[in-house]
C-alpha cells in the first residue's frame, strides 16, 4: 500500500521534518492496525485483505519490517521532542543533576574489633601446667615432686608441633567491600516527564475552555460571522514528598562512607515514591494529582480486541480527540509480557525472536514498563508536550536535631522535595483498561 511519506532507506528517516515524521508514523500505524484487525485473534494471513501474504511467515516478516520502520521513525520523533524539552528546560533545577551517585561498596564499613571472637591467650608456662603431660608426669615424679627429665622433654617436643589458634594468633576477620542493596522497584516514570522550576506554592495556567469557530463565507457588505473564545484559570498545588532517618554520632564518625550511603538511599526513597504519585496520586493534599485521577482524560476498554489493537485505539483517541501525539505508553511488566509473547497461528513470535532483545516500542511509541502502574491498566499519553513536573525545591538532603537527638548523641537526616504534577490537556492522555 503506497504511503504519502515514502521511505526507502534509513537516510530518508533522518531527513524527515517533525510534521512528516509524525505523518509517517500515523500512516504506517493505520495500515498495521488494519492488518492486525483483519488477521484476527489467530493472526491468520489468509484473512488479510489490505495486503497480500503467501504464508504466516510472510505476514510476520511484513509486521516486523513495518514495526522496525515505526520504531526508527519513533526515535526520530523522540529526537524532536527531546530538543523541544531541552529548549524549555533551560532553567531546570541543577541540584540533582550535579549530584554524583554514590557506590555504597566504595564506603564499606570497616570491621569492628568488638565483634571479633574473643580468644583466651595463655603463657608458655601456663599451657605446660594445664597440659595432660604435666598431670601424667606428676604420677611418675620423684619423692620431692620433681618431674622426670624424660617427661618434660617429651612435652616440649610435642608442644612444638601444636601451635594452634588457642596458643598463637587467631585468624584476622575482615568483611569484603560490598554492600548488597535490597531489591527495589527502579525509578522509570519520573524520567519521561519534563521538569520546570517554579517559585510559588501553586502552579497556575490558563486553559482555553471555549473555542467556537463560526467562520463562514460572506457576501460583500454582509456581516462577519461571530466566533467565541473563553479562558479558565487552572491550578495544581505544590506538594512535599520526604523521608527521614535517625543515626548515632558514633556511626557517622567511626564508619567511613556511612553519610554518603544514607544520603544516596534516602534520596532514592523520595524519587521512588514520586513515580506512583505521578500515575495514581488522588490530588488531595498532600498527594499529587496523578494521570489516572485527572478529570476528563480519555479511556479505552480492551474488550474483545488484542492488546496491540486496544493500545492503537487509545493512540487514535489521543490523536483524534486530544489532537496530540503520544510520547510514551506506560504498562505493567505482566501486561507488556502479553504483547511480547504474541505469536501467529503457526507459532511465530510477532514482537521478535526469543533470541533477540526485541523493540521496546509499540506502534512507533516508546514503552515504559513499570510496576508503579496497576496491573491490567495502561496509559497512553503525550507527556512530552502536555505535562510537567514543577519543582519548588529539588531533591535536598539535610541533617539536624529532633527532640532529644542532641542529648542522646544522634542526628536526623532527612531527604525531600516539593513538586507539582501538572497535566495541561486532559484529552492528551488515555487509559487502556482490561489488558
Amino acid at each position: 500500500m503506497p504511503f504519502e511519506v515514502t521511505i526507502e532507506r534509513d537516510a530518508d528517516i533522518e531527513a524527515l521534518s517533525p510534521e512528516k515524521a509524525r505523518k509517517a508514523v500515523a500512516e504506517r500505524s493505520e495500515v498495521l492496525a488494519k492488518v492486525f484487525e483483519e488477521a484476527g485473534e489467530d493472526v491468520d494471513h489468509t484473512l488479510v485483505r489490505v495486503e497480500s501474504f503467501k504464508s504466516g511467515s510472510d505476514l510476520v516478516t511484513y509486521i516486523r519490517k513495518m514495526n522496525d520502520e515505526l520504531s526508527k521513525i519513533g526515535v526520530r520523533v523522540q529526537t524532536f521532542d527531546t530538543l523541544a524539552d531541552a529548549r524549555d528546560n533551560a532553567q531546570k533545577m541543577l541540584d540533582e543533576s550535579r549530584r554524583t551517585p554514590t557506590e555504597p561498596q566504595r564506603f564499606a564499613p570497616k570491621p569492628d574489633a568488638k565483634n571479633d571472637k574473643k580468644v583466651e591467650y595463655k603463657s608458655f608456662g601456663q599451657s605446660f601446667l594445664e597440659s595432660d603431660f604435666y598431670k601424667a608426669a606428676l604420677v611418675h615424679s620423684n619423692a620431692k615432686g620433681e618431674l622426670k627429665e624424660a617427661d618434660a622433654a617429651r612435652w616440649l617436643m610435642e608442644s612444638k608441633t601444636a601451635f594452634t589458634t588457642a596458643a598463637g594468633w587467631a585468624p584476622e576477620s575482615l568483611r569484603i567491600g560490598r554492600v548488597v542493596l535490597d531489591q527495589q522497584r527502579p525509578i522509570e516514570i519520573t524520567d519521561v516527564i519534563p521538569s520546570f522550576p517554579t517559585g510559588r506554592d501553586l502552579v497556575k495556567f490558563m486553559e482555553e475552555t471555549t473555542f467556537t469557530n463560526n467562520s463562514a463565507e460572506r457576501a460583500e457588505n454582509a456581516a462577519y460571522a461571530e466566533g467565541a473564545l473563553a479562558l479558565t484559570e487552572q491550578s495544581d498545588e505544590v506538594e512535599s514528598v520526604g523521608v527521614s532517618l535517625s543515626v548515632t554520632d558514633e556511626q557517622l564518625e567511626d564508619v567511613e562512607g556511612v553519610a554518603a550511603y544514607l544520603d544516596q538511599r534516602l534520596g532514592f526513597m523520595v524519587r521512588q515514591r514520586l513515580d506512583p504519585q505521578i500515575i495514581q496520586g488522588n490530588g488531595s493534599t498532600p498527594n499529587l494529582l496523578g494521570t489516572m485521577n485527572k478529570g476528563s482524560i480519555q479511556t479505552q476498554a480492551k474488550g474483545a480486541d488484542s492488546v496491540p489493537d486496544a493500545v492503537y485505539n487509545a493512540i487514535t483517541l489521543v490523536r483524534h480527540t486530544g489532537f496530540a501525539e503520544p510520547s510514551v505508553v506506560l504498562m505493567h511488566p505482566n501486561d507488556w509480557q502479553t504483547v511480547r509473547l504474541l505469536t501467529t497461528a503457526d507459532g511465530v513470535y510477532i514482537w521478535g525472536s526469543p533470541a533477540s532483545a526485541g523493540p521496546e516500542m509499540i506502534w512507533g511509541v516508546p514503552v515504559i514498563v513499570s510496576s508503579a502502574l496497576t496491573e491490567n491498566t495502561g496509559i497512553v499519553g503525550d507527556y512530552s508536550r502536555f505535562s510537567g513536573l514543577f519543582l519548588r525545591r529539588g531533591l535536598t538532603v539535610e541533617t539536624g536535631y529532633v527532640n532529644d537527638d542532641f542529648l542522646d548523641g544522634r542526628q536526623t537526616i532527612r531527604a525531600g522535595l516539593r513538586v507539582a504534577m501538572v497535566h495541561f490537556r486532559a484529552a492528551a492522555f488515555c487509559t487502556v483498561t482490561g489488558i
